[in-house]
């Protein structure tokens, strides 16, 4: 069998249609959008198509979406610009939160900014009403993603918007998983502030995008020229920005297939592991989980020992999120949920996505068990509890 990958949630492969909508922009078309002679011009009207698409997926204007590097500077941009802008004040947000949202604010608390996180349920879920019981006279922002990228937790930003607004707050969501996913038409969800990045829905790397509401007050963090109206200064990746239109119109157009077909491998995945190998706990209610999202614990064995062993049968998995595999801590987001840290350091994260067959699944329900009982064999930890 060729090999399996199961990690989406890090990155996805850029689809074809994507990839044939940028090889223009890498050749003749070249031009610099913000130049006024014919080359620039005609870049520049595809370019603004691409921010028309993501505006309708988003339900906004397109002057309310602002071009970024990707998921980790939109949400950078987000809490800094959003900070900077008051100039001081208080920041809520969750212990779940992607490194790119808990290292802002944290150094934002260091700059003189005051920061309250929130903690989640066994289930990974925050509680709207602890937002409420956070708030402060002085705050000026609560952050809390819509899904999550380790368990693939949906949280309920609805219920912690109409909280916000009442309170009349700033409220921003992580949402570089759920774009593409969900649907995200921001009136609905009731938020001032939105990430996005491309290379989460097969579109390329490097490029992402950040709704702001009309009337926020927000700062820029990068200054030098007068691109994006002056709120992103830089020269645009015009071939990545075109390719994120392209990619967010298909990703739509297949959004509600994916997630039945999803759902079914979820559940031959989650139906496998627990049947197949003793000890193992699936993290996350599956009622508020995505359905591309296992994490599974696996008891007395090490999570890295695994991944490299299924590395070897060629099946790409991860021990939580990319951006902090090389950490030997356990992951923050299963140690907030109450996972035992020696449960949390064992535990894999699957990720499906429109490439994964039940094929696939079932040649992993094969090579899986075999590797889990090996390795147990061998782990100190299982040895002990045997003593």
């Amino acid at each position: 069998m060729d090999r399996i990958y199961l990690d989406h949630n890090a990155t996805t492969p850029v689809r074809p249609e994507v990839r044939d909508r940028m090889l223009p922009f890498l050749g003749e078309l070249f031009g610099n959008p913000s130049s006024a002679h014919s080359f620039g011009q005609e870049v520049k009207v595809q370019f603004e198509e691409a921010r028309q698409r993501i505006a309708d997926q988003l339900g906004a204007s397109p002057a309310q979406i602002v071009f970024t590097s990707g998921g980790t500077e939109s949400d950078n941009y987000a809490i800094k610009g959003t900070a900077f802008a008051a100039g001081k004040g208080h920041i809520i947000t969750a212990m779940v939160e992607h490194p790119a949202v808990l290292q802002t604010v944290s150094w934002l608390a260091k700059k003189g900014f005051d920061a309250s996180y929130v903690q989640v349920d066994s289930s990974g879920v925050v509680d709207p009403d602890e937002v409420k019981k956070a708030l402060r006279p002085d705050t000026i922002l609560v952050s809390i993603m819509h899904m999550n990228n380790e368990v693939g937790t949906i949280q309920p930003v609805e219920e912690i918007a109409a909280i916000t607004k009442e309170a009349g707050v700033y409220f921003h969501t992580d949402a570089v998983q759920s774009f593409g996913k969900l649907p995200t038409k921001v009136d609905d969800l009731g938020v001032d502030l939105l990430s996005m990045a491309a290379h989460k829905i097969y579109g390329p790397k490097g490029v992402g995008a950040l709704y702001i509401r009309k009337g926020t007050r927000i700062d820029p963090l990068i200054i030098g020229g007068a691109q994006e109206k002056r709120r992103r200064s830089g020269t645009e990746n015009v071939a990545g920005i075109v390719a994120f239109g392209e990619a967010i119109v298909q990703a739509e157009a297949e959004r509600e297939q994916l997630y039945s077909r999803l759902t079914g491998l979820r559940e031959t995945l989650v139906k496998g592991l627990t049947e197949r190998i003793p000890e193992v706990i699936i993290n996350g209610d599956p009622s508020k989980t995505f359905p591309s999202t296992v994490s599974a614990s696996v008891s007395h064995v090490e999570g890295e020992s695994l991944l490299l062993s299924l590395d070897m049968e060629g099946i790409a998995v991860s021990t939580g999120s990319a951006c902090s595999s090389g950490s030997l801590e356990p992951s923050h987001v299963l140690v907030s949920m109450g996972i035992e840290t020696v449960l949390a350091q064992g535990t894999l994260r699957f990720s499906m996505g429109r490439g994964t067959t039940k094929a696939q699944i079932d040649h992993l329900l094969e090579v899986f068990p075999p590797i889990v009982e090996r390795l147990r064999r061998m782990s100190p930890l299982s040895a002990s509890k045997a003593c």
